[in-house]
């Protein structure tokens, strides 16, 4: 079935402050460097001032669009799994085909961005393989842009994420245009909780409809042995809102303060990663089949 969404196809991601013009080692050893691919401060728009333009148009369209009904149908279509049949290793190779326009700091295929994430966890961390393969996967959601799962445009596919169903938090990027949202003025989703209860756990909420949601799907109905924390990082690794600001903790419970703190390691990775240093795929590759092998079946229902 293929769902047809006639909205713009906008590509930018999440405006932020610079990052400090120095390299700065986090704990465990990796080292953030000081500019991205380009030579520009990480997720840095003001580098490039026509980027603004972009960034406001998409993230209008993104918060115009993502209400909670959108989500529940996305949600239950995707969840179906009867799109295609593959393994996890395939699903990378294909998004050799996918360069993520809403990326600021890279412009190489989404395999070199999965392995950099990957290599760069695996050094530090050598005896968490689930975290390993964590990052191999994280992103392979972005398969929506592709003519086989959808083709869906880039404001349903990439970007930051939020939970939808209650009101909208004030540090979700270019929040103003929530306003047009036919769910801000609605009193069944506009209010602190909305129709989710307090310390409900972040697994009971909807969360705007992207690759991170998807690929939790993918995870969960394919009944990958990944652990929840594994599961955490894949769906709420672009929910900046909780992982920088600290908003909606209101709906987290015990499980998810944990999970956190793995979040926050991981996405340190996942940004600052990002370089023109090329992986040799054919190398790395044996070992991420045999955790791929660990973690997941050998063909998935996507």
């Amino acid at each position: 079935m293929t769902i047809h969404i006639d909205q713009p196809q906008f590509g930018i991601e999440v405006e932020e402050k610079s990052v400090p013009n120095n390299e700065k080692e986090f704990d465990g050893g990796f080292i953030m460097p000081h500019a991205n691919s380009f030579g520009h401060n990480f997720r840095d728009y003001e580098a490039e001032s026509e980027r603004q333009e972009g960034v406001e148009n998409f993230y209008m369209t993104n918060h115009i669009n993502q209400t909670y009904d959108f989500v529940k149908k996305m949600r239950e279509e995707y969840g179906k799994m009867d799109r295609v049949e593959m393994s996890i290793w395939e699903c990378c190779e294909l998004l050799n085909d996918v360069v993520d326009e809403s990326d600021p700091d890279l412009d190489e295929p989404q395999i070199e961005h999965l392995l950099q994430t990957a290599e760069a966890v695996r050094k530090d961390y050598p005896n968490e393989d689930w975290l390993h393969l964590t990052a191999l996967v994280h992103d392979l959601g972005k398969v929506l842009l592709l003519p086989s799962f959808g083709e869906l445009p880039q404001w349903a596919v990439v970007g930051d994420t939020y939970p939808v169903g209650c009101a909208f938090d004030e540090s979700v990027v270019h929040h103003k245009y929530f306003k047009e949202n036919p769910d801000y003025n609605n009193r069944a989703y506009n209010t602190k909780y909305g129709v989710y209860g307090g310390s409900c756990g972040l697994d009971n909420v909807m969360m705007s409809w992207g690759h991170d949601d998807y690929m939790y799907l993918v995870a969960k109905e394919n009944k990958s042995t990944l652990p929840s924390a594994g599961l955490f990082i894949i769906r709420y690794h672009s929910f900046y809102a909780l992982h920088r600001s600290g908003a909606y903790k209101h709906l987290m419970n015990d499980e998810d303060e944990e999970n956190l703190k793995w979040l926050q390691i991981f996405n340190k990775y996942d940004l600052y990663s990002k370089s023109k240093v090329r992986i040799d795929v054919e190398e790395v590759k044996p070992y991420y089949l045999s955790l791929i092998d660990k973690y997941f079946p050998a063909r998935l229902r996507w």
